[in-house]
């Protein structure tokens, strides 16, 4: 019964590092970065308001598209009743809209926290913001 467990938690952890499928040239490739210690996730949830099976990124048709990612950052204390035992886990989803997406180009999508409020910035192959994000929600 032992081994069973340690087979069945091993083929978990290597489902969760899956290799990242080869980029298609005809589309675009969208990768995540977070750079501040206190961001703790960014995923894409939809494209084009349809939902993603794999949040790790997006590829995309050439032309204009509608991202929405879900960032989770941590926001520490200073507010109300629950930010008083230390840090907690915000969760928001932000909308970028872009018009060209070019084929075979790469961009970064980039989620970063500004005390309670989100961000999220595309660039280019060349390090320049082409697009913000343009409305959010958070959960908390």
């Amino acid at each position: 019964m032992r081994r069973m467990m340690l087979l069945l938690a091993a083929s978990v952890v290597a489902a969760c590092q899956a290799p990242m499928p080869a980029a298609n040239p005809q589309m675009a490739w969208v990768d995540f970065s977070t750079p501040f210690p206190n961001d703790r996730l960014l995923l894409a949830e939809r494209l084009d308001k349809q939902r993603l099976s794999d949040g790790r990124f997006f590829e995309v048709s050439p032309g204009r598209h509608e991202l929405i990612v879900r960032f989770d950052y941590e926001v520490t204390g200073g507010g109300g009743m629950g930010m008083m035992g230390g840090p907690t886990v915000r969760v928001c989803y932000l909308t970028i809209h872009y018009e060209h997406f070019e084929a075979g180009q790469r961009y970064v999508l980039e989620g970063r926290s500004m005390a309670m409020t989100p961000e999220a910035r595309l660039y280019n192959a060349k390090r320049e913001i082409v697009a913000e994000a343009s409305d959010y929600y958070c959960l908390m």
